[in-house]
């Protein structure tokens, strides 16, 4: 059972404010205060400094930060594993959309054929929420595209997957495209903030000294599925990974955007909880989620 004060701690890391940390935890801010005393004393260092008028974990304090999210996680594990028979364990695990909608299907049936008595529960949803819950211990791990801190998490890559622009088959641009900047006058389609297909998008830009607002048009949706079905009816063009519209690009409904100067690829990963007791067990679930 983790310590209260460490229950403290973590909800300051959170919110970065004493105030609010008292109001989520409904004690007194003299009481965070003494929780976070008692652990300075306790490891002998501080844990928060100021910047400014900022709060800001010193390095000892992210380190205990990350020690005390393994720690919680594995608790939560260890919880749910306590109250159900070997025979009722459930795999508890997440993945963002991409995978989820385009990879998982074939790999959950071949893992059912192979274990026809798993109980498996997978939750969908973008790389940021899916790192919350992870850190949460409502989940046992992840299969992401987006980028995460590999000081928090221990991984293993699941595949490397072309990534790609395209736009419906009778698409008509406004002059040829040749170059990623040849298509800022064109719509683009996005998902919204902390989706790993974003995020490469938005950081491939950046290596080009570009962002997602040189799109002179641009429109945001949450289902990568309604971005394709746009996509094909010519309201713009987008970003995805080829697994994601491999039958779209075989079918004809979408074609890809041949760029010069947009070669790339990236990883989806299989992550956990740096540190984790759990470590082998879930190294093995990688194993047979990949045979």
């Amino acid at each position: 059972m983790l310590d209260f004060r460490m229950e403290t701690f973590l909800t300051v890391c959170r919110y970065m404010n004493f105030t609010r940390a008292s109001e989520k935890l409904n004690i007194t801010q003299p009481a965070v205060s003494q929780h976070i005393r008692f652990l300075e004393k306790h490891y002998n260092t501080k844990l928060f400094r100021y910047e400014g008028k900022k709060l800001r974990l010193t390095g000892a304090g992210e380190i205990l930060r990350n020690a005390s999210l393994t720690m919680m996680h594995d608790e939560q594990s260890m919880q749910n594993e306590m109250q159900k028979s070997e025979k009722e364990a459930e795999i508890r695990f997440g993945a963002t959309r991409t995978i989820g909608d385009a990879v998982m299907g074939q790999v959950l049936a071949e893992y059912l054929a192979r274990y026809p008595h798993a109980r498996l529960h997978m939750e969908v949803e973008n790389t940021q929420d899916l790192l919350g819950r992870l850190d949460q211990g409502q989940i046992d791990f992840a299969l992401v595209e987006g980028f995460f801190k590999k000081s928090e998490y221990d991984f293993l890559v699941y595949s490397r997957e072309k990534y790609i622009a395209v736009c419906s088959a009778d698409y008509v641009f406004q002059s040829i495209p040749h170059r990623i900047d040849n298509l800022f006058q064109e719509r683009l389609l996005l998902r919204e903030e902390g989706s790993g297909t974003r995020e490469v998008l938005e950081r491939c830009l950046e290596a080009g000294n570009f962002n997602i607002q040189d799109f002179g048009e641009r429109m945001e949706v949450g289902s990568m599925q309604t971005i394709k079905e746009l996509t094909k009816a010519g309201c713009g063009i987008t970003f995805l990974y080829e697994a994601a519209v491999r039958r779209e690009l075989e079918e004809g409904s979408l074609r890809q955007i041949p760029l010069q100067d947009f070669p790339l690829t990236h990883e989806f990963t299989f992550i956990w909880r740096r540190g984790s007791i759990y470590a082998d067990w879930y190294r093995e679930l990688f194993r047979r989620f990949t045979v």
